[in-house]
């Protein structure tokens, strides 16, 4: 065979494989970090290699009250029967159940407040734990990490000139199923059960009258409140109201971020709200047809401000302890490593070695390659965040399948007596 022909069959086998693996860099080479996991692919896969296993002590040194707070608040979501649902994940060809990933949050837990030595913690959590990393979007563990915060807005209970974009109460005809909040459809005039309306018929005409809760100054805030799913807002009067979920419509949520990305709006891999809020302070003529594209419509109540800013989980997210991830393919409420550095000051990065748990999710954080750090409550955090986009390395802590008869042992006695009394020791049998 020529030379020639013999180069090109390289070239094509070569390419070939590239294509069957996680895919040839594009040209010029550009990190797609939004890339979604292969057909039948798995998010996480077993450190094996004692060179790509992580150092804990740095994590471990940093801990604090916020690290506590977040893994007790993962413990109480994991406690409530209805998070089952969630489980079993598929981690690494083999599935994880509800009560694997329970234990090893309350098993690291207990660990982590028990022990004072960071080699000590060290060697007792990678005899405890298997240790897994985010294959991230080359499948070589790269994740872009960009931060998430929760903002304060202004309202108003009445209509006027500036507050003119409202907030809706759960309307009566929306009905849901008691025990699991199925929407089961909507009452129409005459009294028969049909399909809800959409997004696009609610406002075009007008369907909710008489059912505003508050108004807003801006159509896209009033957008992202029903994204987040609750707020804080400073009233006009000089009240603080919190509002949170009440209900939706029941089709599936459509990500504007998405939709903007796929034409060619925003940049794919750094879809956050700073792109989506740039993007429609110079096009503000594009807002609402791209917000009727989510058919979903989110009703709102007030409720205890103690409980807000609640993630997706359902219980308030921690400043620099709550990530959000894609909960299609990661296991939610458990214990992760973060390593990355932080952009949220002017000058050098800062390493960011961080215990946090997995207790959100966003619209755009749909992929193995990204991942969004909450950074607090208001404009200072909304500032850190806007800034924060990074690359990294995800690491998740799931106990060894031999460890789990030992942990329920300990769980089912609710005491931590027995780790602490071991912490010490190099088994905590």
């Amino acid at each position: 065979m020529p030379r020639f022909y013999q180069q090109l069959v390289r070239l094509l086998v070569t390419m070939s494989l590239c294509v069957a693996l996680v895919g040839c860099k594009s040209a010029p080479d550009t990190p797609q970090y939004a890339r979604p996991l292969p057909p039948g692919a798995d998010a996480l896969r077993k450190v094996i290699n004692l060179a790509e296993m992580p150092s804990l002590r740095p994590a471990f040194i940093k801990r604090d009250k916020g690290l506590l707070e977040a893994l007790t608040r993962s413990l109480a979501w994991f406690d409530r029967p209805s998070t089952q649902q969630h489980y079993p994940v598929r981690v690494d060809g083999d599935y994880v159940s509800h009560r694997h990933a329970h234990l090893s949050v309350f098993a690291f837990r207990q660990v982590v407040a028990t022990m004072d030595d960071a080699h000590a913690f060290d060697a007792a959590i990678k005899r405890e734990f298997d240790i897994y990393t985010s294959v991230g979007w080359d499948n070589r563990g790269t994740v872009f990490y960009t931060g998430y915060y929760s903002p304060v807005f202004r309202a108003s209970f009445t209509r006027d000139g500036t507050y003119r974009y409202p907030l809706y109460t759960r309307p009566p005809q929306l009905q849901t199923d008691p025990a699991s909040g199925a929407v089961l459809g909507w009452t129409a005039a005459d009294g028969k059960l049909v399909k809800p309306p959409t997004r696009a018929q609610i406002e075009t005409q007008n369907m909710l009258t008489g059912l505003e809760l508050v108004y807003l100054p801006s159509r896209l805030d009033a957008y992202m409140i029903e994204v987040n799913g609750s707020a804080r807002l400073e009233m006009t009067d000089g009240s603080v109201l919190h509002i949170g979920y009440a209900g939706n419509n029941g089709y599936d949520y459509v990500s504007i971020g998405k939709r903007l990305a796929a034409d060619g709006k925003v940049d794919p891999n750094r879809v956050n709200m700073t792109a989506i809020r740039d993007h429609f302070r110079s096009h503000p003529e594009e807002l609402d047809g791209y917000i009727q594209q989510n058919p979903r419509f989110v009703f709102f109540k007030e409720y205890d401000g103690a409980n807000w800013p609640a993630g997706s989980l359902g219980f308030p997210v921690t400043p620099w302890r709550s990530l959000a991830t894609d909960k299609a393919i990661f296991p939610r409420g458990g214990v992760v490593l973060v390593d990355t550095t932080l952009s949220t000051t002017p000058g050098s990065p800062l390493q960011f070695e961080q215990f946090m748990l997995d207790q959100d999710t966003g619209g755009a954080i749909r992929a193995a390659g990204r991942a969004d750090i909450y950074m607090g409550v208001g404009d200072v955090a909304g500032h850190a965040a806007g800034r924060q986009a990074t690359e990294g390395r995800l690491y998740y802590l799931l106990l060894k399948r031999e460890r789990l008869e030992y942990w329920s042992r300990i769980m089912a006695g609710g005491s931590a007596r027995a780790p602490a009394a071991d912490a010490a020791a190099t088994t905590f049998d």
